[in-house]
This record gives C-alpha cells, sequence and structure tokens, in this order.
C-alpha cells in the first residue's frame, strides 16, 4: 500500500498523522470519535490546534473560557458550519462531548517554536499572531464555489488566511458525484513567494454514500514522485509534495478536509502547466 494512503484505526483515536510518521516538519492531523458523555483532553507542546466538531456536538473548555454545543450537524454532509476552536500553542484544551462526535484535531508548529525563525519578511502578516483561544464562528467562515461544470466543487474556508493563526490553514470542501476537485491539477511546493508557497497537507475523505472511495493522484513535474491511490471513506492522503488532484466517482458525494502549514502562512499555488489550458477555456 502506498505510504501517502492512511487507513483509519478501528480505535477512539482513528488517525494521529505527526510530522515524525509523516516524515515532514508542520502539519499534524488526528481523528478522534468520541462517545456521548465522554471527556478528551488534548494539548501538543509547541503547537497551536484548529478543533474541527465535523459531526455531533460537544463543549469545549480553554482556561477559564468555555464554550457549550459547539457543532451541531449530523454529518459533514448538512449544509451547515462546522463548529470550530483555536487552541494557541502552549494551551490545553478539555472536551466533553454532548453525543457522539467525530472530532478532528489539525495542528502545527505555534508561537515560541523554532519554525517562526523562518519568518520571510513578513509575506505573512498572521505569522506569530494566534491571539488568544476562541470559537470560530459560522459568519467567519467564508464560502465559495469553485470551477464550473465537471469541475465544480464547494468550499468552506475554516480557517483561512485572513483569520489569525501562527501554521495553521484549514477549509473543507464537498464535491458532487461525478466531478474533478483540487483540478486543474495544483501544487504549492515551493517557498517562492509571491508566484507559490511551501505547503504541507492532508487530505481526510469521507464519502456519501460511505461505501464510496475517490482517485487521488499525487505527482511531482519530473515524475520521482507519482502515485495514485483509491481512497476510501475515512481515509486520510498525504500530500508533502506535488500536485494532487481528485476524482469523484458517479453515484458518491466526496467531502475532505484539508490542514496544510509551511514555513510561510500563505497559500499561494502554481497549476500544472499540461492543464492549464482548462482555466483558460473557462474564461
Amino acid at each position: 500500500m502506498s505510504r501517502l494512503l492512511i487507513k483509519p484505526a478501528k480505535a477512539q483515536r482513528v488517525h494521529q498523522i505527526t510530522p515524525q510518521n509523516a516524515g515532514w516538519k508542520y502539519v499534524g492531523f488526528e481523528l478522534y470519535d468520541v462517545q456521548a458523555g465522554q471527556p478528551l483532553s488534548l494539548q501538543q507542546a509547541g503547537r497551536e490546534l484548529c478543533l474541527v466538531v465535523l459531526s455531533g456536538s460537544a463543549s469545549v473548555k480553554v482556561g477559564e473560557q468555555r464554550w457549550n454545543g459547539v457543532g451541531g450537524r449530523s454529518t459533514v454532509f448538512d449544509e451547515q458550519a462546522p463548529g470550530v476552536v483555536y487552541v494557541p500553542a502552549g494551551a490545553s484544551a478539555e472536551v466533553l462531548a454532548d453525543t457522539a462526535v467525530e472530532l478532528a484535531v489539525c495542528s502545527a508548529p505555534g508561537q515560541n517554536n523554532d519554525r517562526n525563525n523562518d519568518r520571510n519578511n513578513g509575506q505573512s502578516n498572521n505569522q506569530g499572531n494566534s491571539g488568544p483561544a476562541r470559537i470560530i464562528d459560522e459568519a467567519m467562515m467564508s464560502q465559495e464555489v469553485r470551477g464550473q461544470g465537471s469541475n465544480t466543487r464547494y468550499v468552506r474556508n475554516i480557517l483561512p488566511e485572513s483569520q489569525p493563526a501562527d501554521s495553521l490553514l484549514v477549509v473543507e470542501v464537498i464535491t458532487p458525484a461525478g466531478n474533478w476537485s483540487s483540478y486543474p491539477p495544483h501544487k504549492h511546493d515551493r517557498n517562492a513567494l509571491p508566484e507559490e508557497s511551501q505547503l504541507e497537507e492532508t487530505y481526510y475523505h469521507r464519502l456519501n454514500p460511505s461505501s464510496g472511495y475517490v482517485h487521488q493522484r499525487v505527482y511531482t513535474d519530473n515524475r520521482s514522485l507519482d502515485e495514485t491511490v483509491s481512497a476510501e471513506d475515512r481515509d486520510v492522503v498525504l500530500v508533502p509534495q506535488g500536485y494532487h488532484p481528485v476524482g469523484v466517482p458517479h453515484g458518491y458525494t466526496s467531502y475532505y478536509l484539508n490542514v496544510m502549514a509551511g514555513p510561510v502562512r500563505a497559500w499561494r499555488f502554481a497549476n500544472d502547466p499540461a492543464h492549464e489550458w482548462l482555466l483558460n477555456k473557462a474564461q
């Protein structure tokens, strides 16, 4: 099996992706299935967290702050935002599930970490400016439709570059059956701002119905990396570098949660020149 494809565990902690086991430097991703009434303590030294209640409802406490009823959607395919709490580096979070909860824990280096030595001439004005723990209201999560025709997908920016954080960028995407996403193929693996930023990325995939799968190709210009994986429901795909389009078969709707981080907190991508003509045709 490809090293880029991570299968879910049959345990409370469904996924545990760290820089160490992923073989990179910045992005971490964990996924928990938390039963109603069950508590969960979360803290990662030197790393900021973005807690995304993908489904279900929970209370979240960080220091003296507490938020009740965080979340509320029944599945990731509901037409509503997830519940989201930002936790700055060094803080601990206590989660208490009101109902069964699917909880994503997105992480990346935070303040007072060596990563901030990589600041690049102030090109990210949020870097080192995470602010206090906070709930991210639905009104703060911008939505957009990208592409057209069989390239249409629906994007919710959970923690975009315009919102305070040290490293993290988090987004969720719904792609209808038969469509393509992250397409035309693009990459963000060079620290060459303003043209392109270097960002590691994870894709957490969900399918409706859950028996489905998507095809995701990860490849570089010189094909030193060129792998195509079939990701099933609850699989994670690692994107350390290269282009990474997703194709969704007929009959299934795709959801994925993206977590990105790199030396500079900016999302600047380059399209595969072989397929960039598609964008010119769409204009």
